[in-house]
């Protein structure tokens, strides 16, 4: 034997129970890591590889008895025990270490403050050190803490387990394990056993009173060593504390079976359904508002639920509440659907009390829609042949004037710049002896500029102007083939009746 394997178990003392109820080998020392050295930086333990061993080192320590809480502070828990074992058994599978103080509550079922003291003896004894240590910045997102599981040196000389560095500038806790004395690895290998079981957490048993209480009120817990309620023959001679069976008459069991001659009837519908309850008519009712009406549309069903609550359990559908809320009134600009919907159904109940009042509603709320369907028709109708129809005078007599003197003017200009014969022009004879002249190209790049940036936005009253006074040969000639046939196509889409055309 060595010297290190003999000087380990020169070390180790007898055995004492533990909290496992297997006994461990410890060392007579106490454990504990001032909270200077809970930092991974200034920790003397190495880095666990895997959250295996480090739950060695966990039960290690839960078994020893060298870290006691009470010792050190003077609240929390008083022990390292079992409910110590369970959190690490959640830190242990996490990668990287960050769990929320929220997260280990749901997960282990104790208190925040609970969680919070075992994280705290976890580090004292060694087993976690802070990486980085979580704030709360007002006004900020909080910052979660991350640990580093450690396996304290203590566990290393109590096991004879022999480390190297490998690499000389690395950081001591970055030590890696080189072999392990004979002496422990039979306490190694109950440890291994202890680490590859799931510690869980602890039924509470019923006490008798409380058993006396659930037999007084007709309860019967199931033992395996008591008998069962239900005798399996006639002639048993158990006797039962909850009372003594009731057997059907002989003139019920004349068919040889102690079944029931009246069968129950079953709660289902014919259809497979079962009949929904109060509760799930609120709900359907509020699914299919939610369906139906645009301005309920992102709104929460359990709270539709909730405000039409009174009108699902008066039997209301779906066709009721619409035709409640034309009567009612609707409003153009929602901004909280539920909110709204809880105004509008107040009272409604009471207002449309029967089925003939609502059935009235239904048929007012159906003869606004028609009419509406109706007057959109004609509204589309009327602007289809506007559009589609010829050019009218205003009735103004000023204002037509005033419109023959620039097409007057637009024609001569036409006449006279782009030399056209006369039977070009529309509404114009062919004139004789007339000094024609021609555009300059300054201008005719300007008129193209304009027209191409009324194009960007959508309009085309500069071209269509000069197509209905001079004609389309006279606008190629002037805006060019391109700008003409883009105008053209606007004008089509904005005429049509499959299309809708802005400008922003």
């Amino acid at each position: 034997m060595s010297s290190t394997a003999a000087t380990a178990v020169a070390l180790i003392p007898a055995p004492r129970p533990s909290v496992d109820g297997d006994a461990v080998s410890v060392l007579p020392a106490m454990l504990y890591v001032p909270e200077a050295s809970q930092w991974l930086t200034t920790s003397t333990g190495r880095i666990a590889l895997d959250g295996y061993s480090w739950m060695q080192a966990v039960h290690w320590v839960a078994g020893s008895g060298l870290y006691e809480p009470r010792r050190h502070r003077s609240h929390g828990p008083r022990s390292f025990g079992p409910t110590t074992v369970r959190v690490a058994q959640e830190l242990a599978q996490l990668f990287p270490c960050r769990p929320g103080i929220e997260y280990l509550v749901r997960r282990t079922g104790l208190s925040e403050r609970s969680v919070e003291y075992h994280l705290g003896m976890l580090r004292e004894a060694g087993l976690l050190v802070w990486i980085v240590k979580g704030t709360r910045v007002s006004g900020g997102p909080a910052q979660a803490s991350e640990f580093a599981r450690m396996i304290p040196v203590e566990f290393d000389v109590a096991l004879g387990i022999r480390t190297v560095q490998r690499d000389a500038d690395a950081p001591a806790y970055t030590r890696a394990v080189s072999g392990i004395a004979e002496a422990g690895r039979e306490l190694m290998a109950k440890l291994a056993k202890k680490a590859a079981r799931k510690v869980r957490k602890r039924r509470s048993r019923t006490s008798p009173k409380a058993q006396a209480r659930g037999a007084e009120r007709g309860f019967v817990t199931a033992v395996s060593d008591e008998v069962c309620c239900t005798p399996m023959q006639v002639g048993t001679s158990a006797s039962l504390t909850a009372g003594a069976t009731s057997f059907p008459p002989e003139s019920k069991l004349a068919s040889g079976d102690a079944k029931s001659p009246t069968p129950k009837k079953s709660k289902a519908k014919a259809g497979g359904r079962r009949k929904l309850n109060v509760v799930g008519r609120r709900f359907q009712l509020a699914r299919e508002l939610a369906r139906e009406l645009d301005w309920l549309h992102g709104c929460s069903v359990d709270r539709i639920a909730w405000v039409a609550r009174k009108v699902a359990d008066a039997g209301w559908t779906v066709t009721d509440v619409r035709g409640w809320l034309h009567l009612r009134g609707e409003a153009a600009r929602v901004r909280r659907g539920s909110g709204l919907l809880a105004v509008l159904l107040a009272g409604a109940e009471t207002v449309l009390d029967t089925p003939a009042k609502r059935a009235d509603a239904i048929e007012q709320w159906r003869g606004a829609q028609e009419a509406r369907r109706r007057h959109r028709i004609e509204q589309v109708r009327a602007e289809r042949e506007w559009q589609d129809g010829a050019w009218e005078s205003p009735a103004n007599v000023a204002l037509r004037r005033e419109i023959e003197a620039v097409f007057a003017h637009v024609n001569n200009a036409a006449r006279n710049h782009l030399q056209l014969p006369a039977a070009d022009i529309p509404g114009q004879a062919a004139q004789t002896g007339a000094d024609p002249f021609e555009i300059s190209d300054e201008e005719r790049t300007e008129m193209r500029e304009q027209a191409r940036a009324q194009l960007r936005l959508g309009t085309t009253d500069l071209i269509e102007d000069v197509i209905h006074a001079l004609g389309q040969t006279a606008a190629r000639h002037l805006f060019g083939e391109d700008l003409v046939r883009r105008a053209q196509q606007l004008t089509g889409f904005a005429r049509s009746s499959l299309t809708t055309y802005e400008t922003r």
